[in-house]
């Protein structure tokens, strides 16, 4: 009798292992960065994510395993196991099982609460590092930060230079943001040093951090944007102190400014642009872009909100009625929410156009979009208004 050998591995199995082999060694060189932040902002959301993935799981695995451990136990094939099946309450389960999840929502609910105030983006940071406060007279590194299409220009108001696609720090220094956008919504986002923060045109964002250790890290556009979006990254250099005021002196040393012409052209979309460096920045250049009024003849935003503060939509001047405010350059809000009670009930109201009223208790044929509408009608100055309930049209109507 001839023994036949049991086949190894078929090539095609073999194949199929081999060709897995590729993405697994990929996955080992993952930087998880949100895991292994640079900055003292950052490594506390680091931390609330642990607690609050921590918290759950305690849930979620007990469940997991009872419900393996129920399905193997009380497996058809078990004839050992307790068969009660009149069994409907235990106070001992349905306290566990009601009481350690509310334990466990109560829980995350405060320490989520109190971590989303102390982190909150627009918070000045009130330490460097644990047991580290922020020493007497250290004052923050100011960056204003516009998102193009499709770069990020990085302003230094008190250092007076400008960067694309380039953005340096020193580490142990608290960082402020301004955070603003030229055309469509953005996220400004660097993983090492904090959580995103939104970017959107006519309004400013701001956000806090600090950075402890030096490197370089990657930062980007977490908000697709466009046909650029892919590529609008940049570099962040966190520096030790002598090393940034080095930085910055080099930056200075160009010879190019960022000037209103220069800045209309970097504002024009543009993909896959160059780091550039600008030695002087326009006065005022930020609070144009930030109130959309880079452009020569634009009207800025807070000129336009103080004059429409100045003035209502009737353009009456204060003191007409005796406000107490006259003369002091403002105007009278008009409208029924600014009325006094005196004056209510003194204007006509009508739910639709101005027809003769009918006499009472009589029914006329209505338009379709006006049936079972209340309409408010005025009587003589100062009187009651008559109010007419209007109906369908009577069947001999109708015919």
């Amino acid at each position: 009798m001839t023994t036949i050998p049991s086949p190894g591995p078929s090539p095609g199995r073999r194949g199929r292992w081999l060709a897995a082999l590729p993405p697994i060694a990929l996955l080992s060189g993952c930087n998880m960065v949100v895991m292994h932040p640079a900055g003292d902002v950052a490594i506390q959301q680091r931390n609330l994510i642990l607690i609050a993935t921590g918290l759950m799981l305690l849930v979620i695995v007990p469940v997991m395993v009872l419900t393996v451990l129920f399905a193997v136990r009380y497996r058809h094939s078990n004839t050992e196991a307790t068969y009660s099946p009149d069994w409907d309450h235990s106070t001992q389960l349905e306290l566990v099982i009601w009481a350690i999840p509310l334990f466990i929502i109560v829980l995350l609910g405060a320490v989520t609460w109190t971590s989303t105030h102390l982190l909150d983006p627009y918070r000045p940071v009130g330490r460097i590092a644990p047991g580290r406060a922020v020493p007497k007279g250290l004052q923050p590194l100011e960056i204003d930060v516009v998102a193009l299409d499709w770069k990020w220009l990085f302003i230094y108001p008190r250092l007076g230079i400008a960067t694309v696609n380039e953005l340096a720090a020193p580490v142990d220094v608290p960082i402020r943001f301004r955070i603003t956008s030229t055309t469509v919504m953005n996220s400004f986002f660097i993983p090492a040093l904090a959580g995103q923060i939104y970017a959107m045109p006519g309004m400013e964002t701001k956000l806090h951090a600090v950075v402890n250790t030096p490197g370089v890290y990657a930062g980007q556009a977490s908000n697709y944007n466009g046909a650029g979006f892919s590529d609008m990254r940049f570099k962040f250099h966190a520096l030790p102190q002598r090393d940034f005021d080095r930085w910055a002196a080099l930056v200075r040393a160009g010879t190019t400014p960022l000037d209103r012409a220069r800045y209309l052209a970097l504002e024009r979309p543009s993909e896959k642009v160059p780091v550039q460096r600008y030695a002087a920045v326009a006065p005022g250049l930020y609070p144009a872009i930030l109130n959309m009024c880079a452009k020569p003849g634009q009207t800025c935003m807070s000129d336009m909100m103080a004059a429409d503060r100045q003035a209502d939509s009737h353009g009456a001047q204060l003191g007409a009625s005796g406000n107490p405010d006259a003369g002091n350059g403002q105007r009278k809000p008009e409208g029924a929410l600014f009325k006094e009670g005196s004056e209510k009930g003194s204007s006509p109201h009508w739910s639709q156009e101005r027809k003769p009223v009918p006499p009472p208790g009589t029914q006329t044929r209505q338009p379709n979009r006006n049936r079972d509408f209340t309409m408010l009608t005025p009587g003589a100055p100062h009187a009651p208004l008559a109010i007419h309930t209007q109906t369908d049209a009577a069947p001999a109507d109708r015919a």
